[in-house]
C-alpha cells in the first residue's frame, strides 16, 4: 500500500477527541504516512520534531467589522492552503462542527476533489444535535463527508435518530497506545499521596462537567468508605470542582477524597487504583475506561451511551442504571472486598482492551477506510 499525505483537523486541547486524533496521527506517521495537523494550536500530546508530522497552526486576524473572531473561516482557508501546498491525499475531520464543515469549505476553495472522512466523537451529536440552530449544520457536515465514522454503535444510532443523515455511518471504536497505558509499578505513589498501604483506591478522571455526574461518584464513595478503608482520587479540572469540594465537605469526606487536578501520570495513578468509576449521563464512548482497563483496573459505569460497549458487565466490571448510587456502591464493594473477583476482572480488562481497542487494530481500520475512499475516487 502506498504512503499517504493525510490532513487531520481536530481540537488540540485536552479531551477525548483531541487525544484520539493526535494519537492516531502519531501512529499513522510511525507507519510511514505524512501527517499534517491543521489546528488552532499544537496538539497537547504531540512532542516536537516527530518524524513525518507537520503542524499547520491557524492564524486568526482581528477586524472591527467582526463581532466575533472568525476562526471557522480562517480554519477553512488554512485547510485550503494545506490541501494545495502539501498535495494532500485525504482529510480527516474530528467533529462535525466545525471541522467537517470547514473541511468541506476548504476543499471547495482549493478546487481539489480530496476525500473527507469525518469522525463523530459525541457532543457534536449528543449536544449540538438537540440544538435546532445547529442540527442542520451537523447534518450538512456529515452529508458533505465522503465517509462518516462514530466512536460507538450507540453514537451511530443516536446520529441516525437525531440528524437523519443521507450517508451511512460506520463504527470505529476509540483506542489507546499500549506503550503508554499498561500496568506499571507505581506503589511509591501511595505514600507520596499520603495513602495507607492497606487502603483501597477508587479513581475518577474527567473534565468536571455536570454531565459526568461526579456527585454520584462522591455519594457512592461515601457508602463505600463506610464498608472498606479507601480513598477517592478525583483527577481533572473544570466548572464542577468547587461544587464537588462543597459536597465532599458536606459528606464528611474531607480527608478521604484527594483532588489531584490535571495530571500527566495517569498510567501511574491507574496502576495504584483498585477501581475506576465513570457514571456519566452522556458518554459516547468513555476513553478513560479503556485507559484504566489497559492498566488492569476494573470499571463501574452507568448504562448510558457507549459505556456498556466498553464495560462487559460481570466480566471486567459492572454496569448499573444511571443515578443508582446504592447500586454503584454495592458493585464497588463487591470488587474491593473480593480479591479473586478483582483479579479476574483486572485480567479480563487488559484482555478486552488488547483484543477490542488495541491501537494496531483500530489504526488499521482507519487506514483501510482511507484506501477505500481513494479507490472510490479513482474508479
Amino acid at each position: 500500500m502506498r504512503k499517504l499525505k493525510i490532513g487531520i483537523t481536530c481540537y488540540p486541547s485536552l479531551g477525548g477527541s483531541g487525544v484520539v486524533a493526535t494519537e492516531l496521527g502519531i501512529l499513522l506517521a510511525e507507519r510511514g504516512h505524512d501527517v499534517h495537523f491543521i489546528t488552532s494550536g499544537r496538539p497537547f500530546r504531540l512532542y516536537m520534531d516527530q518524524p513525518n508530522i507537520t503542524v499547520h497552526e491557524v492564524e486568526v486576524s482581528q477586524y472591527a467589522v467582526f463581532k466575533f473572531t472568525p476562526y471557522d473561516i480562517a480554519l477553512a482557508n488554512k485547510i485550503s492552503e494545506v490541501i494545495v501546498e502539501e498535495e494532500l491525499d485525504i482529510l480527516h475531520a474530528h467533529y462535525a462542527v466545525p471541522h467537517a464543515i470547514c473541511s468541506a469549505l476548504g476543499r471547495d476553495m482549493a478546487g481539489v476533489p480530496i476525500p473527507i472522512i469525518t469522525t463523530l466523537h459525541g457532543t457534536d451529536v449528543t449536544i449540538l444535535g438537540h440544538d435546532r440552530t445547529l442540527s442542520g449544520t451537523v447534518k450538512y457536515g456529515i452529508n458533505k463527508s465522503d465517509m462518516t465514522t462514530a466512536v460507538s454503535d450507540s453514537l451511530k444510532e443516536e446520529t441516525y435518530e437525531l440528524i437523519r443523515p443521507a450517508n451511512e455511518i460506520r463504527t470505529i471504536y476509540n483506542f489507546i497506545d499500549e506503550r503508554s497505558y499498561r500496568p506499571v509499578n507505581a506503589y511509591h505513589m501511595k505514600a507520596g499521596l499520603g495513602i495507607a498501604e492497606a487502603d483501597k483506591i477508587v479513581i475518577h478522571v474527567s473534565n468536571f462537567r455536570k454531565v459526568k455526574r461526579i456527585e454520584d461518584v462522591v455519594r457512592s464513595f461515601a457508602i463505600i468508605n463506610r464498608e472498606v478503608p479507601s480513598k477517592l482520587l478525583l483527577v481533572g479540572d473544570g466548572p464542577e470542582v468547587e461544587p464537588i469540594h462543597a459536597l465532599v465537605a458536606e459528606e464528611g469526606l474531607g480527608t478521604e477524597v484527594l483532588f489531584l487536578g490535571k495530571r500527566d501520570d495517569l498510567p501511574d495513578l491507574f496502576s495504584i487504583s483498585n477501581l475506576n468509576m465513570l457514571v456519566s449521563e452522556k458518554e459516547a464512548f468513555g476513553l478513560v475506561l479503556i485507559e484504566a482497563m489497559a492498566c488492569g483496573v476494573p470499571c463501574i459505569g452507568s448504562d448510558i451511551g457507549g459505556i456498556p460497549e466498553v464495560i462487559e458487565d460481570g466480566r471486567n466490571g459492572f454496569i448499573r442504571p444511571l443515578g443508582d448510587i446504592e447500586g454503584y456502591a454495592e458493585a464497588a464493594i463487591r470488587i474491593l472486598k473480593d480479591s479473586d473477583l478483582a483479579s479476574r476482572f483486572s485480567q479480563d480488562a487488559i484482555r478486552s482492551v488488547r483484543e477490542r481497542f488495541g491501537s494496531e487494530r483500530i489504526v488499521r481500520e482507519y487506514e483501510s477506510a482511507y484506501y477505500e475512499l481513494l479507490e472510490r475516487k479513482e474508479s
